[in-house]
């Protein structure tokens, strides 16, 4: 099962059989789209009619999230790397809230064998959500599947790793190539995340990571301090309840009336393409950026990036050898391999059941 329990920065090698790629999951077609939903809410008292708003989202795309195909090409990706450089573990792909679940993924690890995996969650922060949530849903899955035996250890956090960094430098980059040369000094990045409420930033460092992530880029790239900010796009719950802000159309407002012309969205919190950032971003923040007058291009996510991809080959060599080469780069070190037991901690949720949502 997945440890939860404290322990050094980083851990010693171990015997892994196998790897196990830990998405989000999404609908494959319109008749997924509600049930899917429900899985994601499951514990929330969410309203009929909000599940239905949201769901009109994935309609617009033809019920399909495309989160699922991204994670196939990335797995493909990763086979080929990991090939390439002798590491030949079988790789496995499990879901929190769609086919393939979880529980059905650690079911056949197990049944094939598996004793010891490790496991790449595709989120690159440390929040309850998108870290601590993930260790607990795996844990679940093994304990509903019955294979308490088999023991399941997360990689790190990479925010800060270079590779992470690299890709999403060249995806800012790509986008800047579109701008007049006499305007792209005082081309606006603004990079996105998910908000998510104040009461689960306070107990994490998503907030700090997010900060670095955008520094490093920045850096890499040139752009000072005054011509890039952080913003959050994809905000739910209550309106009464403090989330992280800006929102990116607030932003975006803010910077027009500034007197910007042109502006960069980078979702440097999301590693893929997927609904999120082509409804939110691509439509909602396009319709902004067209009613205000501002010029707006979005970059890419790292999504299959070359520099990306060795990344996680890397993340995963890094816990089957002894090295010490950890790599990370700017303000902070290599995030530790065991959480902490008070790490990404989320108190709205500490006595509340169905701690499956996110």
């Amino acid at each position: 099962m997945t440890s939860i329990s404290p322990g050094d920065s980083h851990t010693k090698p171990a015997d892994y059989d196998a790897i196990l790629i830990v998405s989000f999951g999404g609908p494959e077609n319109t008749d997924e789209v509600i049930p899917f939903l429900e899985n994601v809410t499951r514990g929330r008292r969410i309203p009929r009619e909000r599940l239905e708003a949201v769901a009109e989202h994935y309609y617009h795309f033809g019920g399909k999230s495309p989160l699922n195909d991204q994670v196939r090409l990335f797995i493909t990706a990763l086979r080929t790397e990991l090939d390439q450089h002798g590491t030949s573990l079988p790789i496995y792909w499990g879901n929190r809230n769609w086919h393939p679940f979880l529980a059905d993924t650690t079911r056949a690890m197990a049944a094939s064998g598996v004793q010891r995996a490790l496991a790449f969650v595709l989120s690159a922060f440390s929040s309850y959500s998108s870290c601590r949530q993930y260790r607990e849903n795996i844990a679940a899955a093994c304990s509903e599947s019955h294979c308490t035996d088999m023991t399941v250890d997360k990689i790190r956090v990479f925010y800060n790793h270079p590779g992470f960094i690299n890709a999403a430098v060249d995806r800012v980059k790509e986008q800047l190539a579109h701008i007049p040369a006499d305007r792209r000094e005082s081309t606006m990045v603004a990079y996105t995340a998910h908000s998510i409420p104040m009461s689960m930033a306070e107990n994490c460092d998503y907030a700090k990571q997010l900060n670095e992530s955008c520094r490093l880029v920045s850096e890499q790239l040139g752009i000072p301090a005054e011509r890039w900010h952080l913003t959050y796009q994809s905000r739910s719950g209550r309106p009464s309840d403090p989330w992280l802000e800006p929102d990116i159309n607030d932003h975006l407002r803010e910077l027009k009336t500034a007197g910007k012309t042109d502006a960069i969205i980078m979702p440097i919190g999301f590693l893929t393409d997927h609904l999120e950032v082509l409804y939110d971003l691509d439509e909602e923040a396009r319709v902004t950026c067209e009613e205000i007058g501002l010029n707006m291009l979005r970059a890419g996510t790292v999504g299959n990036h070359p520099s990306f991809i060795a990344m996680a080959r890397e993340l995963i060599q890094e816990r089957l050898t002894s090295t010490e080469n950890r790599l990370a780069i700017g303000h902070f070190e290599a995030s530790h391999d065991v959480c902490p037991e008070d790490c990404c901690l989320y108190p709205a949720l500490a006595h509340r059941p169905g701690r499956d949502d996110e």
